[in-house]
């Protein structure tokens, strides 16, 4: 999957093209968006992965922001693993909350975007809507509820939350169909829980919607996930029927009888605002993989 990094990029050249940063290339959503055959035409992409630049280290943020002066930043970049956060909340908090604030006060002229979590959520009800009271139950989803808090001060920023996202990432082991499909593909069961609900949808979907609504100069909050309210177990069903080949094996299991971080039960997002700007519908996720949308392995 092709990106632009900015070894390819030359700013002598006349009326060159606005720049597109997008941090966090290297993982699952990022990687679609700073796809270059997929992105809108007119703009520059440099797609930032971690060994590219450090974001936690301000002063050469700084530096390459002014050098290269970004008309739009899309930060993906995260430690988004649930459990890293719980065993090291200092680092989750540099990377989650303070790179994400630092990026939003460089783009006082430039349009932000940070990509959140439905996490941020309790999952006491479901069907949130923007409007909806946040109440983070772990590490990880308070310090995307602190980011969104700080980043929302400034102007022209947008947020985006979405929910668990599948499809293809660079190293093949980011999406949650890639982590069914490597356990089965090594003969290993996994278990899913049957009492956990969210909006799964696929990263190129989620992509394209960021870009509309980022292009359309959308500002505060807003909801990008599946229009499809699926527990683990029944998601998991779904990729079983499409992999036969692989043998899979599942067990069921519940939230009861997890030890870790809290888990929110249903974290179902209500898209109705992002739907009113985007120009297609968001699919429900066993539609989308009926048409074809994954590729068997």
């Amino acid at each position: 999957m092709p990106t632009a990094t900015s070894r390819n990029v030359s700013l002598t050249e006349p009326n060159p093209k606005p720049i597109a940063w997008i941090t966090g290339a290297g993982g699952l959503i990022g990687s679609h968006l700073a796809n270059t055959r997929k992105a809108p035409p007119g703009w520059r992409i440099i797609g930032l992965t971690r060994a590219e630049l450090d974001l936690t280290d301000h002063a050469a943020v700084q530096r390459r922001f002014r050098a290269e002066s970004p008309a739009l930043v899309i930060h993906c970049a995260a430690i988004s693993s649930t459990a890293e956060c719980e065993r090291d909340p200092a680092t989750a908090r540099r990377q989650n909350v303070e790179a994400a604030e630092q990026l939003a006060r460089l783009c006082a002229g430039s349009k932000f975007v940070f990509l959140s979590t439905d996490l941020v959520f309790d999952g006491q009800k479901g069907n949130y809507a923007e409007t909806d009271a946040t109440n983070p139950l772990g590490i990880y989803a308070e310090t995307k509820v602190e980011a969104e808090q700080r980043v929302l001060t400034h102007a022209r920023t947008l947020v985006v939350r979405t929910s668990i996202n599948g499809g293809r990432s660079p190293k093949r082991n980011r999406g949650f169909d890639e982590q069914a499909m490597n356990a089965w593909a090594a003969g290993q069961s996994i278990r899913l829980f049957t009492d956990e609900y969210r909006s799964p949808i696929d990263a190129s979907v989620t992509a394209r919607a960021i870009w509309e609504l980022s292009l359309a100069d959308a500002c505060g909050l807003y909801h990008v996930a599946g229009a499809e309210r699926f527990s683990r177990w029944e998601l998991g069903q779904l990729l079983a029927a499409r992999w036969p080949k692989l043998q899979p094996r599942m067990e069921p299991a519940s939230l009861a009888e997890y030890r870790g971080a809290p888990r929110p039960p249903d974290c179902s997002l209500n898209c109705t605002k992002a739907q009113s700007l985007i120009s297609f519908p968001l699919p429900r996720y066993s539609d989308w993989l009926c048409a074809g949308g994954l590729a068997h392995p």
